[in-house]
């Protein structure tokens, strides 16, 4: 184990970084008195974490960065943290994002927006929703009772007359002055009571402005309040729920069982349960470090921070975190671990979805160990390979070149780690070239972010293989990472020579002069091929936008009378190049600073 002299390290607050044998990261820690944090590393019988021996074995230095405050060090981890994930640390590889509802009351006619990410911008968030196309349905219900508008402004100003939306009830058409600011911020209104779960106050509403129409003889307006309210009663019955009480919380619940643990949130609102997620996640340390690393990990995204935080259990550093959060949020948050109530139930109920999850991901885990276990031996790889990347490269004919970079790890899909690369060296039609130069610039981040995959496959046969085998030799990676080449099926004439057949993929191994086979309908072959089609997905997907922009770009170019700071000037109106594109002639009319002989040059020539 190492030996240090503690009292060379400060008793101030400040992070400690762990390193091992080959200069990576193992550990990053905060404390409020780095030396007496230390010191519990090296005391004779710990401080009872069981992970300090597993840890303390590898360590082989300790570096520490002083702040002036405990609060500076939370944030300063979770900047570290994120910078070099190390392996000691809690690591939330799955950074999807649900989806909220975003509505921005300081504009004089605020509009709904479908968002991922929740930006502290004085806009109400509302949320999360787990499922996009089922708040999209809500949403399209929401319109029909509460016709807010749908596009930007300034676009829908430019038109000549309302959208296809007003015509068929579900816009109020601001844009075009068909209603007023104080009977729009009515509907507003509406809107924020049913997405914040009061449908009853907003039905009361209704009930009087429809008995006041009916009053004054009004029945088409009374008739269309009758509809609305129908739709909010039917809508309350199919999303109906459990009350848990009122406010938004978020509920934490925890599984554990040796090394893995199920982490579940449930997402409270409005006292209604309106959503579920659950990480599983490596971890052998503590219950206070796993807590706490996982809040400042999933609360340190763009997510909605609700009112209070209920935990299974108290944290030592409540109070610290909840300050992170008040301020992260702009309004107070706390931190409970209930012990009886309502509260408490909603926290063992949390418990029972974390084991619940855990219990349906246990087959799925022995089903993926079992498959890199078949990976690792058909490929003759010298560990499990837990990181597969797959490297594919698009071109029409040498044009707008560009590669891709898909990933799985553990066998699944990891949409984060997705890479496109746009070819800078490489001129012509040439895929080996280009190959070599993704691969390079691949490697050489991966070694300085110590982040490397066991497995690499290139979408392609010996060829391409070659240029991977010459790739890690160059970076004298040839014993560390496995090479596989894919290449698509053949069509070949069957044994009597009327009809065709599709052959199985083939695998190709360095050194080796027959390709490798599965047996068809294989879960190996099938996450192979996947991977491969993702690869060459995103490929594809930045090619054709590249080439896209790049075209349309060109066209305004080659367009007389349309220089740099027209085409400036055209983007800051349309907002894209896309839009100009598709932009009518009255709308090109209508951008400021284009004569109307220039706009008709434009669409003309855009058109043709």
């Amino acid at each position: 184990m190492l030996s240090i002299d503690l009292n060379r390290y400060p008793a101030e607050p400040g992070v400690y970084q762990m390193y091992g044998a080959g200069e990576e990261i193992l550990y990053v820690g905060k404390a409020k008195h780095l030396r007496n944090r230390l010191r519990s590393y090296f005391s004779a019988g710990g401080d009872g974490r069981l992970h300090i021996p597993l840890l303390m074995e590898k360590v082989q230095r300790i570096e520490v960065i002083v702040t002036d405050t405990e609060k500076e060090a939370l944030l300063l981890e979770n900047t570290l943290i994120k910078k070099h994930r190390p392996r000691y640390n809690i690591d939330l590889r799955d950074d999807k994002t649900y989806v909220s509802v975003r509505i921005d009351l300081n504009e004089t006619f605020p509009a709904l927006q479908l968002v991922r990410r929740v930006k502290n911008d004085g806009a109400r968030y509302f949320g999360p929703y787990s499922s996009a196309a089922a708040i999209r349905a809500t949403l399209k219900e929401i319109y029909r009772i509460f016709p807010l508008r749908h596009s930007s402004m300034e676009r829908c100003r430019k038109r000549g007359r309302p959208c296809l939306f007003y015509q068929i009830g579900q816009c109020s058409a601001p844009c075009q002055g068909k209603i007023g600011e104080a009977a729009y911020r009515k509907l507003v209104d509406g809107v924020i009571d049913l997405l914040e779960g009061r449908e009853a106050h907003v039905i009361g509403l209704l009930k009087g402005q429809m008995q006041a129409a009916s009053a004054e003889l009004r029945y088409e307006d009374a008739a269309r309040l009758r509809n609305q309210i129908n739709a909010i009663r039917k809508s309350i019955e199919r999303q109906k729920v459990t009350d848990y009480g009122g406010g938004n919380q978020d509920v934490i619940g925890i599984h554990r069982a040796g090394g893995d643990v199920e982490v579940v949130l449930l997402f409270i609102r409005q006292g209604q349960l309106i959503g579920r997620r659950s990480y599983s996640l490596e971890w052998i340390f503590g219950w206070q470090e796993l807590l706490t690393g996982f809040l400042q990990q999933y609360y340190s995204r763009e997510v909605i921070i609700p009112d209070q935080l209920l935990l299974p259990e108290p944290l030592e550093n409540a109070e610290l975190l909840a300050g992170w959060l008040s301020e992260k949020r702009g309004r107070k948050v706390q931190l409970l671990a209930p012990q009886r109530g309502e509260k408490f139930r909603l926290c063992r109920l949390a418990q029972r979805n974390a084991r619940e999850a855990f219990r349906q991901r246990g087959s799925r885990r022995e089903a993926r160990a079992q498959l890199l276990e078949e990976l690792q031996g058909k490929f003759h790889l010298p560990v499990l390979p837990r990181r597969i990347e797959c490297f594919d490269i698009s071109n029409v004919q040498g044009t707008h070149a560009v590669g891709s970079m898909a990933v799985v790890i553990d066998a699944e899909p990891a949409l984060a780690e997705y890479r496109r690369f746009k070819i800078k060296t490489v001129i012509g039609p040439d895929d080996y070239a280009s190959l070599e130069e993704v691969l390079r610039r691949r490697l050489q981040r991966g070694i300085e972010e110590q982040n490397l995959p066991q497995l690499i496959m290139i979408d392609g046969g010996k060829g391409q293989l070659g240029v991977l085998s010459a790739v890690l030799d160059e970076f004298g990676l040839q014993t560390q990472i496995g090479a596989v080449g894919i290449a698509k099926s053949r069509v070949v004439a069957n044994v009597r020579g009327k009809a065709v057949e599709k052959s199985e993929e083939r695998f190709f191994l360095l050194g080796r002069k027959n390709p490798v086979s599965f047996r068809s309908g294989a879960a190996t072959l099938f996450l192979l091929e996947r991977l491969r089609d993702e690869a060459h997905r995103f490929a594809v997907s930045y090619h054709r936008k590249l080439r896209s922009k790049a075209g349309l770009r060109s066209s305004l170019e080659n367009i007389p009378g349309v220089g740099p700071a027209r085409r400036r000037a055209l983007l800051k109106c349309f907002g894209s190049l896309k839009r100009v594109q598709a932009a009518s002639l009255s709308d090109l009319k209508q951008a400021p600073g284009l004569p109307s002989k220039l706009a008709e040059i434009i669409y003309h020539s855009l058109k043709s």
